[in-house]
């Protein structure tokens, strides 16, 4: 049975219609709870984390839905932006008092090593490895636009930072990539 994909206007219409709020829930969370699932997971690492994480997202997409302001095209962001803070959150939790978020990258990279397939490419881990060495908002940046392939008109809606610095600290996670890699190839 093939399965149909609504467009965001349609959810967005069906949210908006008590009658058929439920249903349109369901649609977006069919239509993108993969990819906040995976968006979640690359800043969190872990597998349990991020599950926990999108559980949480979703209780907070469907009790604030009545106060969404925004239209159509900005509900993608909206939902984006409740999973990022679900997973800052958890990181902020992760990290006690005494440290910031973006001192637990190795911590981070011992989950990501224990939880990675046997067969996973050499490559894939490295990567992932480099990714833990950024500072968590320069990560994020760079998972929306790598990953989840986001304009950076998207990701400013999502994070609240402006276009300009979403670029360089792009533009820096790149570089600080490659420098990791051809470090540790």
């Amino acid at each position: 049975m093939a399965t149909s994909r609504y467009s965001d206007e349609d959810i967005f219409k069906m949210l908006k219609d008590p009658l058929t709020k439920e249903a349109g829930f369901r649609a977006l969370i069919k239509q993108y709870g993969r990819g906040l699932y995976w968006h979640i997971r690359r800043t969190v690492v872990g597998h349990d984390d991020a599950e926990d994480a999108v559980q949480e997202t979703s209780v907070k997409i469907w009790t604030n839905l009545d106060n969404f302001q925004g239209n159509a095209s900005q509900l993608k962001a909206w939902i984006y932006r409740i999973a990022t803070n679900e997973a800052l959150q958890l990181l902020r939790k992760r990290a006690n008092f005494m440290q910031s978020m973006d001192s637990i990258g190795e911590e981070l990279t011992q989950t990501l090593l224990a939880e990675n397939p046997v067969d996973g490419s050499k490559a894939e881990v490295l990567l992932q490895e480099a990714l833990l060495k950024l500072p968590t908002q320069q990560r994020i940046a760079f998972n929306l636009r790598y990953y989840d392939e986001l304009a950076y008109e998207e990701i400013a809606d999502i994070t609240g930072k402006n276009v300009g610095s979403l670029k360089t600290s792009y533009h820096i996670a790149v570089e600080k990539i490659k420098t990791y890699l051809n470090e540790n190839v």
